[in-house]
């Protein structure tokens, strides 16, 4: 194989590393939705502990990534298949929507199919942002790095608007969208800003076609570029986020002040905290990852059959843990409210994190097999449905 074979095969194992790892790191929040103790909030600094905050926050860093590495995926792939590129990603799009709206809502995240609450999450958003990114890839790189940069750090002026149009709720302002009949759809995911993340991501793709000392000297530039933005934009306190950090009792308090940004919507400070730091784990992935880091690749080579997945298995779990623990397991079949979602909870729920750590490592050793039969799949078989998983 030539030097520039390698370096397409390293380039892609570095892509896969990173996105396997926040894989792995988003089944920590997962579990911690299914097995924590109801009804905390790990966000407020006035009741949760430090590392109840730590262990949400680190999962803070899933969601970006992940929009930000599927633009950069999008470009790669259209170097493979330019002419098609626009209507694999819309495709792919209104594929990810479904499974949100069907699939995964209704046999997944809440076992029933009732639709009284339909979550608008993460694979609805990343579905809008296929499609939005499909009609942009005829423009310029430069025009659609800027379509990017003007939605990540332009949403937070639209704050102070307050509307309970739809459509605004689910571009912009998380809410309810439809609340008739006793049904109840709810936009978690608004779109603007996660379609700019996207955008920057197919730029971002464009490093990929350098040469790798170029690249990695980039990756590092602009992540700490990026990561001190963060901190220059937090510490202002005048805009970028609309929950502005305090001083607090403590030191340590402080600091997870500090670090408390908004996800829902994310603002221009969470994406700057979540993607630096991001970028500069590119740029160490560059390198190849060691030994004892290569079962990660497996996980970022299959990312939605393992969300899926996992997902699906956590609930099963809980499912079980619930019966033999109550005699019953209807609670997990039941249909939640917004209070309680991804299932309502029996009274005295809940377990101490040592026990959602411990799950949640069970879980991820659980799936790697099936993961890594998948992604061998792929890889041997060029079947154009396997595209979509």
């Amino acid at each position: 194989m030539n030097s520039e074979g390698l370096s397409v095969r390293a380039r892609v194992e570095s892509i896969d590393l990173v996105r396997g790892a926040i894989m792995i790191v988003m089944a920590l929040d997962h579990t911690r939705d299914f097995f924590g103790v109801p009804g905390q909030n790990p966000t407020n600094l006035a009741s949760a502990s430090a590392a109840l905050f730590l262990t949400r926050w680190v999962t803070h860093f899933c969601a970006p990534v992940f929009f930000l590495l599927m633009g950069t995926g999008a470009f790669l792939a259209g170097q493979r298949r330019r002419g098609a590129l626009s209507r694999f990603l819309a495709t792919r799009g209104a594929w990810l929507i479904f499974l949100e709206l069907v699939v995964v809502r209704c046999f997944v995240y809440q076992f029933n199919v009732d639709y009284r609450l339909t979550m608008l999450l993460v694979l609805w958003a990343l579905g809008w942002a296929l499609i939005a990114l499909a009609g942009m890839v005829r423009l310029p790189i430069a025009l659609i790095a800027a379509i990017g940069a003007a939605m990540v750090a332009g949403h937070n002026l639209l704050d102070p608007i307050r509307s309970a149009n739809p459509l605004w709720r689910i571009l912009h302002a998380p809410g309810v969208v439809l609340d008739m009949s006793g049904h109840v759809v709810f936009a978690a995911y608004p779109l603007v800003p996660w379609i700019g993340v996207t955008a920057l991501g197919y730029a971002l793709g464009t490093a990929y076609t350098w040469p790798p000392a170029r690249r990695r000297t980039f990756l590092v530039r602009a992540g700490l570029a990026v990561t001190v933005a963060f901190v220059v934009v937090r510490g202002l306190n005048v805009y970028g986020d609309p929950a502005p950090w305090t001083h607090q009792r403590s030191g340590l308090s402080t600091i997870l002040s500090f670090l408390n940004t908004t996800k829902y919507p994310p603002s221009l400070a969470f994406l700057l905290m979540t993607c630096g730091p991001a970028l500069l784990a590119l740029a160490w992935a560059e390198s190849g990852p060691p030994g004892w880091l290569r079962p990660v690749l497996a996980f970022g080579r299959v990312p939605l059959f393992y969300f899926v997945v996992h997902f699906a298995l956590l609930h099963a779990l809980a499912t079980v843990v619930c019966s033999v623990q109550y005699g019953s397991g209807h609670w997990m079949f039941a249909s939640p409210d917004l209070a309680n979602y991804p299932f309502t909870p029996p009274p005295g729920w809940g377990f101490s994190l040592p026990i959602v750590y411990a799950t949640w490592v069970s879980v991820v050793a659980a799936t790697y097999p099936v993961c890594q039969w998948f992604a061998t799949l792929k890889a041997r078989r060029r079947y154009p449905w396997l595209s979509y998983l």
